[in-house]
């Protein structure tokens, strides 16, 4: 945090910046946005570790620029038990509800909103080697996914549910984008992650359609903290992801109702 000297002032300026605060709040609001500084911690799935940051530079920033965005990306599952063993943060951004459930019955968070949505996409490494054609020819081969406990996990079990399928990975990660990281080294022959991962990977992997992919999900949920550190500027930090430009920003790496 920085600090600022603070001058004497004459009787006059005084009395020239009480009547400011006694007016429409124009003068507390000048220190509670653009004009403050600091810094927030914000726990997020790793899914979200493109999207969050542009938020953060772009909307958020506008706001707030003396003010620096700090972020973890990790398992949802994996933040849960950080904050639960005391690490501090102002803002939690879980991949699923049950992983923000957790956090609401361990008394950590206040209030959890819907943040938005994302679905599973079957990838393989570009050019697909192993010449992978669906899920069945997937599971067959060197198949990797999240583990149960992450929410990618609890999604492709989910899918499996639907497809009548019991899926056996050679791994289970504890995060989507390790998924896709194995895929486009080619260390797996496919995996399953989000449509948002799969997008971010670009020409390093091809994406196999299949039908009924989108008929499961998950939705992320996003809320600060009850112990926040900086209570005010965590929640102006949910305040721009769910704005209209924030919402733009999260739709243009692929999530939504997709």
């Amino acid at each position: 945090m920085k600090f600022r000297k603070i001058a004497l002032v004459s009787a006059l300026s005084l009395t020239m910046a009480l009547a400011a605060c006694s007016g429409d709040g124009s003068a507390t609001d000048s220190t509670s946005n653009g004009g403050q500084s600091g810094e927030i911690t914000v726990f997020a799935a790793a899914s979200l570790n493109a999207a969050f940051p542009e938020i953060a530079e772009s909307v958020f920033a506008e706001e707030y620029p003396d003010v620096a965005v700090n972020f973890s990306f990790e398992g949802s599952s994996a933040l849960v038990e950080k904050m639960t063993s005391g690490a501090q943060a102002d803002v939690f951004a879980s991949a699923n509800e049950a992983n923000m459930d957790k956090a609401v019955e361990a008394d950590l968070v206040n209030d959890p909103v819907e943040l938005t949505k994302n679905t599973l996409r079957l990838i393989v490494p570009a050019g697909n080697p192993a010449g992978i054609t669906d899920l069945e020819s997937a599971n067959a081969a060197n198949f990797v996914l999240c583990a149960p406990q992450v929410p990618c996990g609890a999604v492709s079990a989910e899918l499996a549910k639907v497809k009548g399928m019991e899926f056996t990975p050679v791994s289970e990660e504890q995060s989507v984008t390790d998924v896709r990281t194995k895929v486009e080294t080619g260390e797996a022959d496919a995996g399953l992650v989000y449509l948002t991962d799969a997008m971010l990977a670009g020409d390093g992997v091809d994406i196999v359609d299949v039908p009924g992919m989108t008929d499961v999900g998950t939705v992320y949920m996003i809320a600060t903290l009850k112990e926040a550190p900086e209570a005010d500027l965590g929640q102006a930090f949910v305040d721009a992801v769910m704005s209209d430009a924030g919402q733009e920003i999260m739709a243009t790496y692929g999530f939504g109702d997709n």
